[in-house]
């Protein structure tokens, strides 16, 4: 099995997407990160199969909410560099390589 990495970024987008979702609606953060947690749980099971968006970033969009989670496959794992809302322009995880 692939070792799982997330970087500082990608960490910093999950906190303030969270904080974000529970100011929104008590509990509405619990789903956000119920819904990251499947994504992420696919993005284990079956690394290659989602879409490359830019040389080597590989994207998986989450259920029910408007992110994509962007990584970066090695050898022996998988780096997540980016939790990013669908409106966010791609200029910002092209920085993340």
């Amino acid at each position: 099995m692939l070792q799982l990495n997330f970087t500082a970024e990608a960490l910093k987008d999950i906190e303030e997407a969270v904080l974000w979702y529970e100011e929104q609606r008590l509990g509405l953060s619990y789903d956000f990160e119920l819904c990251l947690e499947a994504g992420i749980s696919e993005i284990i099971r079956v690394p290659a199969v989602f879409q490359v968006r830019h040389k080597n970033v590989h994207v998986h969009y989450i259920k029910r909410f408007p992110f994509g989670i962007h990584y970066i496959l090695k050898e022996d794992s998988i780096i997540i560099i980016g939790i990013f809302h669908t409106s966010r322009s791609p200029k910002n995880w092209k920085k993340r390589k």
